[in-house]
């Protein structure tokens, strides 16, 4: 029997009181009001504000700075009905609703209920065709928790609202916007002229993503699993031989001795140091997976050390609560008690000095897995500390994988100081952007699938997740050669690029579906590593001021309706618009924004050869910097730098590129450059110039490559029939 704890810490139990949180002062950090410039926080009238728990949301209190006026154009009002609390928000005609997290559908939500609370989807009675493991836009729910959604209005403006709770949400948008929970929550209510301008404003409150090594933007392939250690290698070398560019190879759970977490398994992989060694002679890193249950077996050093510092998540009755996860019988470590996460990041170190680059963590919302569709009891008790006061796992399941997402990221800052984490969380909720990226989760080798993995990349990003992506090819089932060489040719340019597949599928690696596909997957990789001066830029803004790197295709132009539900094609930062093949049959008619976008091809393809690739778009006024094919980014990636001007109606453009040394914070003392190139046409001749710089880092010596996209087509300056390019670099 799994022995109680020395004492048990008390419940609290939150008791509706009679005061208002209007009549609290700003020292309550749920009071409502003003909280910050165009951000206003309602919270229900009926109970004390002291009584509803501190957000997990926000990066830190934001307490109130004034009432909120009479005339704020968006108002929350708070029903009860028994143990239900409601926050319902008005909206006008024509008004447009996204986010609501991960879900599988279209990007816009108007009609549809959600809920936010995180699981492995399992159904007893699957639709035809499905297993119970697979989801589809039916699904209610999925891993990750994001009680969000963003309003643009008819002309534009915009306004998000945040449930700003780890409750089981309710998220009804039928007819206006409808929270409802099983516990008192306050809502909080972000005002713009814009969507850009909200998503700025949530990145202000529930924190960015911290720019990552610029490796975890290259092509990265998994399976479950390369096992042994030497399939790895096989997997690297072919990828080398092939001259098909990746960074990332990614080990599974098969690594681990019986699947006891921070141990390797001394038969199928006897020298990690080793094989890492050997990944990174090649110009690899490794990326391996962590879960969170710990084995119950006496005599293992995790789960020994745990017990002994009453780490482990307890039932009402003091017990320690035991499942099934890959192991067998399992318990699984509290995060909301700080001394545990620290206990957790104290495995860190030695699990890294492996060689070990970066950290996948699954199973995370937290899911039992044998057997499955048996969900995590409500009732158990969570012991919390610091801002977090005791409560059950009603409270705490949707902030259980940002918990552990927190201790993992901090873990690995604390053992490498010197190197910026790469941390994939398939559990979290909002503000986790902070600690991990997302994948998509367990998704099928479907034509619908591949649509819903561009929706739910755009969803994450309209929800302040930017760093996401799917399993590309699908994890169940297997694709066909035609679904795979579309799928890659899109999932090259996600922003976190994976393909990744289920035990014992057929091979899934660029080259196994033959000659053709091959070359098509070559082609579009090589794509991503020419853009990827242009992506890291992205990522880059992205970690300033929180919008999305993958964007909508109505944010260039918010007012235009037309746009308002365009989810085949996307738009890569500002500059660069993607109209991808998703479907099998009946071609998709684009909605084109207005203005001047033209089609580009970059120099090297031929478009005849690779028809399933999307067909890229420039802006006109914008230059957009690529870089050259190289096989990983431990390769220089621009020299030469090529720059891609398309001239607007003025004959103008601009564009920026940022630069760094990739890893490391060197950044953040100034070790950076950040360019502003413009471009000016003068009768037959267009000047590129450097306008403006910032940063400490030295300008490299190297060629510069201008590539000019006109209304007739694509030319390089050595190849324009009636123009001249002048490069001045002053």
């Amino acid at each position: 029997m799994i022995p109680t704890p020395r004492c048990l810490v008390a419940l609290a139990i939150l008791v509706p009181m009679a005061s208002s949180c209007t009549e609290h002062t700003n020292s309550c950090p749920q009071a409502q009001g003003l909280i910050g410039e165009g951000v206003a926080r309602f919270s229900p009238d009926d109970v004390a504000c002291e009584s509803i728990p501190a957000s997990m949301a926000l990066t830190q209190p934001r307490l109130v700075e004034g009432g909120i006026p009479d005339d704020w154009p968006t108002q929350a009002t708070f029903t009860t009905d028994g143990p239900t609390r409601r926050a319902t928000i008005s909206i006008e005609d024509g008004t447009s609703l996204y986010g609501t997290g991960e879900i599988a559908g279209p990007i816009l939500r108007n009609g549809f209920v959600t809920e936010t609370w995180g699981e492995q989807p399992y159904r007893e009675s699957p639709p035809p065709g499905l297993n119970p493991q697979e989801y589809d836009d039916a699904s209610p729910r999925l891993f990750q928790s994001h009680p969000w959604v963003l309003a643009v209005g008819a002309d534009g403006p915009s306004f998000g609202v945040l449930a700003d709770t780890t409750h089981r949400v309710r998220i009804d948008l039928t007819d206006g916007i409808a929270f409802s929970a099983q516990a008192p929550f306050p809502v909080i209510v972000v005002d713009g002229p814009s969507p850009q301008d909200v998503l700025i404003k949530l990145g202000e409150l529930t924190g960015t993503i911290e720019l990552p090594p610029i490796w975890a933007l290259g092509y990265q392939q998994a399976r479950w699993s390369y096992v042994p250690d030497e399939r790895v290698r096989e997997i690297a070398d072919e990828f080398r031989a092939r001259s098909i560019p990746c960074d990332v190879l990614w080990v599974d759970i098969d690594y681990m001795d019986e699947f006891r977490i921070f141990t390797f398994d001394e038969e199928k992989f006897p020298d990690p140091v080793g094989l890492n060694d050997y990944l990174h002679d090649a110009g690899f890193k490794s990326v391996w997976i962590l879960d969170p249950g710990v084995k119950v077996e006496p005599g293992f050093f995790v789960y020994d050390e745990g017990l002994d510092g009453d780490h482990f998540i307890r039932r009402p009755s003091g017990e320690v609560f035991m499942g099934g996860s890959w192991p067998g019988d399992s318990v699984w470590p509290d995060y909301t008690n700080p001394e545990t996460r620290a206990w957790w990041q104290s495995y860190i170190p030695d699990f890294l000095d492996n060689g070990v680059d970066g950290i996948w963590i699954d199973f995370n919302e937290p899911s039992i897995v044998f057997p499955l569709g048996i969900p995590f009891p409500e009732d158990l008790l969570h012991v919390g500390g610091g801002d977090l006061t005791p409560d059950t796992h009603a409270r705490y399941h949707n902030g259980y994988g940002l918990l552990m997402s927190q201790a993992t990221h901090e873990g690995m800052k604390l053992a490498r100081p010197d190197h910026r984490p790469f941390l994939l969380s398939r559990s979290n909720y909002v503000g986790g952007q902070r600690y991990a990226a997302m994948w998509t989760g367990d998704n099928s080798a479907t034509w619908d699938h591949l649509y819903w993995s561009v929706t739910m990349t755009l969803t994450m990003g309209l929800s302040g997740q930017p760093f996401a992506g799917p399993d590309i090819g699908g994890f169940f089932r297997a694709p066909s050669d035609s679904l795979y060489a579309h799928w890659i040719g899109v999932g090259a340019f996600f922003p976190f690029s994976r393909t990744h597949t289920i035990q014992l599928s057929p091979p899934q690696e660029p080259w196994s579906f033959g000659p053709e596909v091959e070359a098509i997957a070559r082609a579009a990789i090589e794509r991503r590593y020419r853009m990827l001066p242009y992506i890291y830029t992205l990522f880059r803004e992205s970690s300033l001021n929180g919008l999305p790197v993958w964007r909508p295709v109505f944010f260039a132009d918010p007012a235009d309706p037309s746009l308002r539900a365009e989810d085949h094609a996307f738009l890569i930062g500002a500059n660069v618009l993607v109209e991808p093949i998703l479907t099998e049959s009946d071609p998709h008619a684009f909605q084109t924004p207005s203005g001047i976008w033209r089609e580009f091809t970059i120099v090297g393809e031929d478009p005849s050869q690779t028809p399933e690739l999307p067909v890229l778009k420039i802006r006109g006024g914008a230059i957009v910097p690529l870089g050259r094919v190289v096989q990983s980014t431990t390769e220089p990636l621009l020299e030469p730098l090529t720059l891609v001007v398309s001239l607007n109606a003025q004959g103008r453009a601009e564009g920026t590129l940022y630069e760094d040394a990739g890893v490391g914070y060197g950044y953040q003392a100034g070790d950076y450059l950040l360019t502003t190139y413009s471009a000016q046409r003068v009768d037959n001749t267009v000047e590129v110039r450097i306008a403006s710089q910032e940063g400490d880092r030295a300008r490299p010596e190297r060629s510069i490559d201008i590539v000019v996209v006109t209304d007739s087509g694509t030319f390089d300056g050595r190849g324009l029939e009636t123009s001249t390019i002048v490069v001045s670099l002053e």
